[in-house]
């Protein structure tokens, strides 16, 4: 359902203080840190070959303790697998399974990203600059450019857009974004300012547009991927997020 603009402005403006302190920060450096390294260098890429997962039935290099969070209902993984617990460096894979019966997930496709820039938490506060480690549902969607063709139900709004007393490289990041169902109501707009758990847990954690390095506590990735997840992510297949650095998500 597209929420009119009326109801969306009053969201925007209700969301604009949580926003600044979450999912975007005009303190992010595009220069810093946070900037990608040698592996993550060239656009993303489509696994043509659809490898098999190296264990039926698994998302591979994903522990016990987060793989049993996978709802048995889900056919469509997004993993994203941090360089390390201080860093701001990941890659995003999403998995798939394709027939009613089969258990095996398959590599669909894979590109370079970008998590908190001060990396990983399985205790996530606001304002932290970290990503919350855990397997998070993926209900909604929306972004500053028209519906690209979603199959999540996707909200258009410029409401989203990036403040512009940000750095330049940032202004896109919200053109499209995947709200990721950590602290928030599900079934509302991505930048719906409810937190079931409370302000101190932060929220506004976002798959959203890349600008060069870490983010406030997002996951960002081209905006081809971007464009990508959105038309591939069906609500049908009960998508979820499995994140964290390759530490915690292999325990």
């Amino acid at each position: 359902m597209r929420i009119a603009g009326a109801v969306r402005t009053v969201v925007a403006v209700a969301a604009c203080a949580v926003l600044l302190t979450s999912c975007g920060s005009g303190s992010d450096d595009a220069s810093g840190a946070g900037q990608r390294s040698g592996h993550a260098k060239g656009a993303e890429h489509g696994d043509g070959s659809r490898a098999r997962a190296a264990e039926a039935g698994r998302i591979p290099d994903v522990g016990d303790r987060l793989q049993t969070k996978i709802p048995e209902d889900s056919r469509q993984v997004v993993a994203v697998y941090g360089d390390g617990v201080n860093s701001a460096d990941s890659t995003v894979v999403l998995y798939t399974k394709t027939g009613k019966t089969d258990s095996t997930w398959e590599k669909a496709r894979t590109w370079p990203a970008h998590n908190g820039k001060k990396g990983w938490t399985t205790d996530h506060r606001e304002d932290d600059k970290r990503s919350p480690v855990g397997v998070f549902t993926l209900t909604d969607a929306g972004g500053v450019l028209a519906d690209p063709g979603a199959k999540l139900p996707y909200t258009e709004s410029v409401s989203m857009q990036a403040p512009h007393y940000w750095p330049k490289t940032h202004w896109h990041d919200f053109d499209y974004v995947i709200a990721i169902d950590y602290n928030r109501a599900k079934g509302t707009p991505p930048n719906d300012p409810t937190r079931p758990q409370g302000q101190t847990k932060g929220g506004s954690i976002w798959l959203h547009m890349d600008h060069g390095s870490g983010t406030s506590g997002c996951v960002s990735l081209s905006k081809s991927g971007m464009a990508y997840l959105l038309r591939t992510l069906d609500p049908k297949q009960h998508p979820v997020v499995v994140m964290g650095d390759k530490t915690n998500l292999a325990t």
